[in-house]
């Protein structure tokens, strides 16, 4: 198993998913990668709630919600 992860085998794993999903999902595919490293990341800090951004942010939604 020593070198899976060379720059050639990279190449490859890239090319195979672009021919999968083609050039116009791969900008969806990445944010929603991201998005989910990010929860992940966050619920590893101690959850949602502990957020105040998150927290804010959620709030105005709610308020704008109600005014519309």
């Amino acid at each position: 198993m020593e070198g899976l992860l060379q720059p050639v085998h990279l190449f490859f794993i890239l090319l195979i998913v672009l021919i999968l999903f083609g050039p116009g999902k791969l900008p969806e595919l990445g944010k929603g990668l991201g998005k989910g490293i990010r929860e992940f990341k966050d619920a590893l800090r101690g959850g949602l709630a502990g957020s105040p951004d998150r927290n804010d942010k959620d709030e105005e939604k709610k308020d704008e919600g109600k005014k519309a």
